[in-house]
């Protein structure tokens, strides 16, 4: 009402809404560098994403590339297996999107392996290879990680009876307190309760977590083949225009993206595989 004109203003109904345009995501290189301008990267809503999460995720990897790309070092591109920022960025520079983009967590194919409780695991050895974290972090994870593979020693080498601890903690009624109880070498006092809390969830997705690795590492196999960013999709023999359009729009940077693009088939990926192999240009 302070405002002149709105003085006899009356609110029916409150409401929030954001409108922003964006810049088609699919014209970005999965390190977050536009493809028509070099060294020009983008991050956030521009990128027609909604969430501050989503936008901080991006403006850390963003950003990274952009200080490793004026020092001429390969840019830093996060896995659909490693972090949920790596499905969300592949996501964007493959798919584009018709609307507002949140990073849900239905959207990741491995989310067994991307858990909250081993994000430090999964992704401070690259933080601390890129100079990002202090030496105190990073003593702290190697101290955890020592506690974890000890524990673990133990549960395998402690018995009741047929099974091991390690067996028998795979139950959802056992705990590392209860196994403790019953044989006191496990000695569980001596672990930070951060080894103890990771060695139970560990213990408990033991059925799944094996399958689910060895399922990424097929997929990384065809995932991680490199296609050169100068390709001429133009030449590619027995390629459908569908996929030879799309390939050429999207210039996927590998053969696991080129799979994930709208529209294209298996075989339109192994007619790709078969050109690139043929002309000894696979990565």
């Amino acid at each position: 009402h302070s405002i002149a004109g709105l003085e006899r203003a009356k609110i029916f109904q409150w409401g929030y809404a954001i409108e922003y345009d964006f810049a088609p995501p699919t014209q970005l290189k999965p390190s977050l560098e536009t493809k028509a301008v070099e060294r020009l990267y983008f991050a956030g809503q521009i990128n027609g994403t909604s969430g501050y999460e989503e936008a901080g995720g991006q403006g850390l990897v963003a950003a990274v590339n952009a200080v490793r790309g004026l020092r001429g070092e390969p840019p830093v591109v996060l896995r659909r297996d490693q972090a949920y920022i790596g499905v969300m960025i592949d996501d964007l520079v493959t798919l584009g999107t018709n609307e507002p983009y949140r990073m849900f967590t239905s959207r990741a194919e491995h989310r067994l392996l991307l858990r909250a409780d081993n994000a430090d695991r999964r992704l401070t050895p690259l933080a601390n290879e890129l100079g990002l974290v202090d030496v105190a972090t990073w003593s702290r994870l190697l101290a955890k990680e020592s506690q974890i593979v000890e524990l673990q020693r133990r549960l395998n080498a402690l018995r009741d009876g047929q099974q091991t601890f390690a067996q028998l903690l795979a139950r959802p009624d056992v705990t590392l307190e209860k196994l403790d109880e019953m044989d006191s070498r496990l000695r569980l006092s001596t672990f930070s309760p951060a080894a103890r809390e990771q060695v139970e969830i560990e213990a408990l997705y033991a059925g799944y977590l094996p399958r689910q690795r060895k399922m990424v590492e097929r997929l990384r196999r065809t995932e991680g083949r490199g296609i050169p960013d100068d390709i001429d999709y133009a030449a590619v023999p027995s390629l459908r225009n569908e996929a030879r359009n799309k390939f050429a729009e999207i210039r996927p940077a590998t053969l696991g993206q080129a799979a994930r693009i709208p529209g294209v088939t298996p075989a339109d990926v192994a007619v790709l595989m078969i050109h690139l192999k043929h002309g000894g240009r696979l990565r």
